[in-house]
């Protein structure tokens, strides 16, 4: 057996017009509709190479305690300061580690974003 790629990552949400406000215009994801979207249901955003998926089902419920998607930022303090602006709720403030600086957000599911940028090599 050897994985080849994920296929996509999934956060679940409670209510979709609010968790597609909050991605489309407070994050700038920017979406196509796909044939096979039930918006109903769920719905898909295509970033680079990699698919990321909210979906609203009975059989899972968002969690402050599941995992967290890192989102590679161009620029991290322009990054820190729009989502402030925004009233975004922080659950980590800024830091700067050896390699890259980062910050963890949540979204109006409780659900946990990590903002990110590497540091240059």
């Amino acid at each position: 057996m050897k994985i080849l790629e994920f296929a996509f990552v999934c956060y679940p949400v409670t209510d979709l017009k609010r968790a597609r406000a909050f991605y489309e215009d407070v994050l700038g994801f920017t979406r196509e509709a796909k044939p096979d979207d039930d918006e109903r249901i769920w719905f898909e955003y295509e970033v680079g190479p990699h698919t990321f998926s909210i979906g609203s089902h009975e059989s899972f419920k968002p969690s402050n305690d599941g995992p967290s998607l890192a989102l590679e930022m161009d620029d991290f303090a322009e990054s820190i300061a729009h989502l402030k602006n925004q009233n975004v709720k922080f659950q980590m403030e800024p830091i700067e580690t050896p390699v890259c600086h980062m910050a963890m957000i949540q979204d109006p599911d409780g659900n946990k974003l990590v903002i990110h940028k590497r540091k240059s090599a």
